[in-house]
């Protein structure tokens, strides 16, 4: 099952009822993995996660256990999940659509692969591949945690929380405020990023440098009928809409952030999970 995010138009929809496609994952025979199976870093976090994630969110990780679980997804390589550094020209969002490699890809022509390793009422484990300049756009995460491990590549990361009281830009409430939690670019190897439910950077928008892969914690995952569905988001600098006497100081850190449509070149593609399975 993919996140309930993934599910919101029909086109997303119909790239994930595509037959599962090959995207040059390492592929280990079934006795390896069947050998690795109660050993495997995957294992591990998948037992970990267990111990830690509530179906309701609460009571949320604590310090301690959120800080274990980040020190094992720390510890966890592309070789670790069953995929491989070694992204060929092809997999830059090529195949999939059938083009031409003569042809330059355009945006519309990258879809980002997404790999479900394994979802329940607590959390979801997945892998988002990137192809070199693919986007997730700016999207939420209502009353959810979420652990991010940039496994190979790099990406940029913008991320903003909600300012709390809600600000509105003279009543306009088509618009909120928000400040920048996070500006950057991430490059493999490096730490497992954290959002919490109101900090940390909850609405954030993810860009590939360069091919990348992102392994995610989601909990508890996205669910439409619980209050957790997946809006997206523009983001306005804050002199787009002026509010005298609000936040008259570091207003580059703040923006404002419209409601939008799920954008209609957002494009993924189911991927087959092709490291040491889970028992759960």
């Amino acid at each position: 099952m993919f996140p309930e995010f993934q599910k919101t138009t029909d086109k997303v929809r119909l790239f994930f009822l595509q037959k599962r496609a090959d995207f040059g994952f390492r592929r280990h025979s079934s006795t390896a993995m069947a050998k690795n199976r109660s050993s495997s870093k995957v294992q591990a976090l998948y037992d970990l996660c267990k111990k830690t994630f509530t179906p309701s969110g609460t009571p949320p990780p604590s310090p301690q256990a959120a800080q274990r679980l980040c020190s094992l997804l720390d510890t966890i390589g592309p070789a670790d999940v069953g995929l491989s550094e070694n992204v060929s020209e092809d997999d830059r969002g090529l195949g999939f659509f059938g083009l031409n490699r003569l042809d330059r890809v355009a945006r519309w022509a990258q879809p980002i692969t997404y790999i479900d390793i394994h979802e329940c009422d607590s959390f979801t484990m997945c892998i988002f591949c990137f192809p070199t300049s693919a986007v997730i756009p700016l999207h939420d995460h209502p009353g959810m945690n979420v652990f991010s491990k940039v496994l190979y590549g790099s990406l940029h990361v913008k991320a903003y929380d909600w300012v709390e009281p809600p600000c509105f830009p003279n009543e306009d409430r088509s618009v909120r405020l928000a400040k920048l939690a996070a500006d950057k670019v991430l490059t493999a190897p490096c730490g497992t990023t954290v959002l919490y439910p109101k900090t940390g950077g909850n609405l954030h928008c993810f860009t590939a440098i360069t091919p990348c892969a992102v392994l995610d914690i989601l909990s508890p995952p996205y669910r439409e009928d619980a209050g957790r569905k997946c809006t997206y988001y523009h983001d306005y600098p804050y002199f787009t809409f002026s509010n005298e006497g609000e936040k008259s100081d570091n207003k580059e850190n703040y923006a404002w952030l419209s409601e939008i449509e799920t954008p209609e070149d957002l494009y993924m593609r189911s991927g087959k999970y092709m490291g040491p399975a889970v028992e759960v």
